[in-house]
């Protein structure tokens, strides 16, 4: 049976160098996004140039309803499902100074950023532990995509650095209770990548990469993210759950 793997967010940007590095590996992948399905249909196209049979599922990670509709479509298109790739994550829609920002941007960055992701754990867990019981053979795996935000603080947006903070504490939590079953959870730590939500600061960033903000000079990618997923998901650490992975070029290294 082919592995299958659900990825939120995964309609572009991080998520989408994830699925594309997922199925170059011979993994079915699920995408859970919010864009309507003819806006995502030229990426599920250029993931079965690859050999694979994506499903697309439109809903929102913080929606209950979504996340057991979703589960539900994996369930009846493969009747597994191997691996989750919580991907999906905002950031502030305004930079704002913490003494001044406001309460509606805080939750709705947490709901996204933590809460939706954790109790979609919580329900992905239970079926992985469900399909151990039913098969011995059974591998699961669970990959959280933080930031390197995580810890490094950025006082114009607080709400994103709480969360992803939060993201990394729910990854111990969940490499904690999934040991017993060795189902596997992983954090990766992404530095400055190219997507959608670094565009507006591009320039910015441009010119602190060539003073040397990274020890490799250059921008990250989604492929650079999606490249260490494929690594954790077939298995090459195999005795390092709750390890958190730093794809930041070497940003966060501490220098003199």
């Amino acid at each position: 049976m082919d592995r299958v793997a659900l990825v939120t967010g995964g309609a572009r940007g991080i998520g989408y160098g994830i699925a594309t590095c997922l199925a170059e590996e011979g993994i079915q992948p699920v995408i859970l996004d919010i864009h309507p399905a003819e806006a995502v249909t030229p990426a599920l196209d250029a993931l079965r140039r690859k050999g694979v049979n994506p499903l697309y599922c439109r809903g929102d990670v913080t929606s209950d309803a979504d996340r057991k509709a979703a589960l539900r479509s994996i369930r009846e298109t493969y009747g597994a499902l191997h691996i989750l790739v919580n991907n999906a994550g905002v950031a502030p829609k305004v930079r704002a100074d913490i003494l001044e920002a406001g309460e509606e941007s805080y939750e709705w960055v947490m709901k996204i950023n933590l809460q939706g992701p954790y109790f979609l754990t919580q329900a992905v867990a239970n079926w992985m532990i469900e399909q151990q019981n039913d098969d011995d053979a059974f591998c699961g795996c669970v990959v959280n995509i933080s930031s390197i935000s995580a810890t490094v603080a950025s006082p114009s947006r607080g709400e994103y650095c709480l969360s992803k903070a939060g993201v990394s504490m729910a990854t111990q939590l969940w490499a904690t209770r999934l040991g017993e079953f060795s189902i596997p959870v992983y954090e990766i730590r992404p530095g400055v990548i190219m997507t959608d939500m670094t565009s507006v600061v591009k320039e910015k960033y441009d010119a602190l990469i060539a003073e040397g903000l990274c020890l490799q000079k250059r921008w990250g990618y989604p492929e650079d993210i999606g490249k260490a997923v494929a690594m954790l998901t077939r298995g090459d650490l195999p005795y390092s759950t709750g390890q958190v992975i730093m794809i930041d070029g070497g940003l966060t290294m501490p220098r003199l």
